[in-house]
């Protein structure tokens, strides 16, 4: 209640200035928030209730929620389950320090989820004993879809939900059952031990539980530099924002923001040419007769305008701020902000709203603009085709060139378009091989790259990633419409893995659409380890040039 905490300060004044009761005490709980007055926090004793970091300090704190006489009158197969459903509660809580490729989104999961699940197993052990089969189903269907499933948005997530549930809960648990999804041929392990008693429970967590290991969550080790990797860049990123920016190089050999926003202004107008290079959509159109105008270059269209209206914001933003380093201006506080922002090379807050999705730094997206820039100057040459392949990944909006595909089968094969789907084929060559066959259906699109596992080209199959390469640069891709019911979304097959694609690493809303992939493992395998396409990767997407290895900078 942001709003009444201002009112509640001035309460507790009133009430000290009245000469309130000294025994008197407020408690306020909350969760994280910026809206507190510092004043309420100034007179505060605060106290933080977090959970441990660790796969074996959370088992252990989920363990330990049930008092000794809980775990002691349960029934042999109900604390067996248990014990994987405390498993189960951990994993979900700390597979949260991976960021996106651990959950799409944050979610609030808590001790409550985890003793309502255990009342319900409770439950239906009961209900069920006279037939002495245990609901597998039913189980995970409560777990994963009411009690932790309540909290989850994302589609994706629900599906990652199941897989552990489906991974951990079946027959194989009652029999010392291995609780570490997949790992098989690992120098580590992890079982769930038979019906022991409290203290031997806590004993197991204490000395079985391996040391803190991305293995515990199906996820591969590249996953933990990740993350360690992310943790130092956010540090750095802090320090950066927090250090004096007025010095010039004579006071401490750094450089002024004026200087550092004149030498970008020097490489958007004089190596980007971002001002000349504007594209003339009225001449694009004007090359393009009638029945050439078909659902492809209404998607190219739509790019030159994104471009357009980017290119627009940069160059005006900028004028403005020339000017008022000249002093015909009067400097505003957007023109400070946006000063600031380039300084700390972040991309500004008015040029990402209207520019394409990106994690990059300033500098690094200022060079991506380009060659989004370039591919729409070599298309507008003869708008009439589309390119022999296509950066999809250097689109503002993929889904419409996905769609487009789509389209034109659809008017072909006098197909309804709500009952289509794009079908991917990834092929063996990369875009610049001489013999890259035409294409025959669909389009030739480039710039996939897999995170969480690699791209065998030799075998044409996901396999586990190399070590410390997080990203694999895929090959050509065709994208074609198929029918629904045709290797389309609704199909389940075990040798296809349906691999979310999204635009950036952050994941969540910039999801572009499901590639099928081929796998020889297990679907839901690949579903643990996160693995999921990417089409913005610094340092991978910049390294697409003929005549050189494609990998990472």
């Amino acid at each position: 209640m942001p709003g009444f905490l201002l009112d509640l300060e001035k309460k507790l004044d009133a009430f000290a200035a009245e000469g309130s009761n000294p025994s008197f005490r407020l408690f306020v709980s909350s969760d994280p928030s910026k809206a507190i007055p510092i004043g309420l926090l100034e007179r505060s004793i605060k106290l933080t209730n977090e959970p441990p970091q660790g796969v074996k300090q959370n088992i252990k704190r989920a363990f330990t929620q049930f008092t000794k006489e809980e775990i002691e009158d349960k029934d042999p197969k109900i604390k067996t389950i248990l014990f994987a459903l405390c498993y189960f509660h951990s994993v979900m809580l700390e597979r949260r320090k991976f960021g996106p490729k651990g959950w799409n989104m944050k979610y609030p999961f808590n001790a409550g989820d985890l003793r309502d699940s255990s009342i319900v197993l409770n439950n239906y052990m009961e209900s069920n004993a006279s037939s002495g089969k245990i609901p597998w189903d039913d189980l995970k269907y409560i777990f994963g879809e009411i009690m932790y499933g309540g909290h989850i948005v994302d589609d994706w997530d629900r599906i990652l939900c199941a897989a552990y549930l489906n991974s951990i809960m079946g027959d194989h648990l009652l029999d010392e059952g291995e609780l570490f999804p997949f790992i098989e041929g690992r120098p580590i392990s992890f079982k769930c031990p038979p019906a022991y008693t409290y203290e031997k429970y806590i004993e197991h967590i204490e000395t079985e539980c391996p040391p803190e290991t991305p293995l515990a969550f199906g996820m591969h080790p590249n996953a933990e530099i990740d993350f360690r990797t992310k943790q130092c860049q956010e540090l750095f990123m802090t320090l950066q924002e927090i250090q004096p920016r007025g010095g010039g190089a004579g006071s401490g050999g750094g450089v002024t923001v004026q200087e550092k926003i004149q030498e970008f202004m020097h490489r958007v107008s004089d190596e980007t040419q971002l001002d000349s290079n504007k594209l003339n959509i009225d001449d694009i159109a004007s090359k393009l007769a009638e029945d050439q105008r078909g659902p492809y270059q209404n998607a190219f269209l739509q790019e030159c305008e994104y471009m357009n209206a980017l290119i627009g914001a940069i160059v005006g933003s900028l004028a403005e701020i020339e000017l008022a380093f000249k002093g015909e201006l009067t400097m505003t506080e957007k023109m400070e902000a946006l000063m600031g922002a380039i300084f700390l090379n972040q991309i500004p807050a008015p040029w990402a709203k209207i520019a394409y999705p990106s994690t990059r730094g300033l500098g690094s997206w200022l060079d991506n603009l380009k060659q989004r820039l370039d591919q729409l100057n070599l298309w507008k040459e003869d708008p009439t085709k589309i390119p022999n392949v296509t950066f999809i990944n250097r689109l503002f909006n993929p889904q419409s060139f996905l769609t487009a595909i789509m389209q034109v089968f659809a008017r072909e094969k006098q197909q309804e378009l709500n009952k289509l789907t794009v079908q991917t084929d990834v092929l063996k060559k990369v875009y610049w091989e001489a013999d890259l066959p035409p294409c025959k259906e669909g389009a030739y699109v480039f710039g996939f790259q897999i995170e969480g596992c690699r791209w065998d080209n030799a075998l044409g199959q996901l396999e586990e990633s190399y070590p410390k390469r997080p990203f694999s640069v895929m090959p050509v891709v065709n994208c074609r419409a198929a029918p629904l019911d045709v290797g389309g979304a609704g199909k389940k097959d075990q040798n296809v893995y349906n691999c979310p694609v999204y635009k950036t690493e952050t994941r969540g809303n910039t999801y572009v659409f499901t590639a099928q992939l081929k796998t020889k493992q297990p679907p839901a395998k690949w579903t643990l380890a996160g693995v999921a396409c990417i089409f913005d990767v610094e340092g991978v997407s910049d390294a697409y040039a003929p005549g050189k290895e494609v990998g990472i900078n």
